[in-house]
């Protein structure tokens, strides 16, 4: 939260009851607590992220999104969240070993680095580590090479997710771990 009306008012819990949340916080990544914001007679709230970036917000209706580790920012009371394993394959490809699920019927704000793409893909669709920000339960993720073992080694891109769809992947244009590297690299 950046600002809120007065109107607002602000009650910490559980983020899903004791043992949910300590799931989502050893595995996903995610706080303890949950901020619950109402207001009786209308108001602002303002929503920020830790990271410089666009903020999404999108409308589930029924269905399911998986999201990265940190992407959560915030969902309507109606929205159930989960926790679960994403796979080896999601971790070698430093996108995380446990993924947030987010379903039901409301909205959800979610944030990346940077800004925000979304992708409708169809068949396979090429991402770079550190990129994917979220996805729908109906896209499937598979380690691969950039492409030939010369270049993918000669020319820095190294592992990739492979994505498989039908199915809307979110991508953040940004990656942590290359500002990261950018930084170590000025540094003496």
């Amino acid at each position: 939260m950046a600002s809120m009306s007065s109107s607002v008012t602000l009650r910490p819990r559980w983020n899903g009851g004791f043992l949910r949340a300590i799931m989502r916080r050893v595995f996903g990544g995610e706080s303890l607590f949950i901020n619950e914001f109402s207001a009786t007679g209308g108001g602002e709230l303002v929503l920020t992220q830790p990271v410089p970036g666009d903020i999404e917000c999108i409308e589930l209706r029924g269905q399911s999104l998986y999201l990265q580790g940190g992407a959560f920012i915030a969902c309507d009371p109606s929205i159930t969240l989960g926790v679960g394993y994403a796979g080896i394959r999601s971790f070698l490809a430093r996108e995380g070993l446990f993924r947030l699920k987010v379903s039901g019927q409301g909205r959800v704000w979610f944030g990346g680095y940077g800004g925000i793409i979304e992708k409708n893909i169809e068949g396979e669709y090429v991402v770079d580590s550190g990129h994917l920000i979220a996805y729908e339960p109906t896209v499937a993720l598979r380690l691969g090479m950039a492409g030939s073992i010369f270049s993918s080694i000669f020319g820095g891109e190294g592992l990739v997710m492979r994505m498989h769809g039908p199915g809307r992947i979110y991508l953040q244009t940004r990656s942590m771990s290359t500002l990261a590297a950018w930084i170590n690299r000025h540094i003496y």
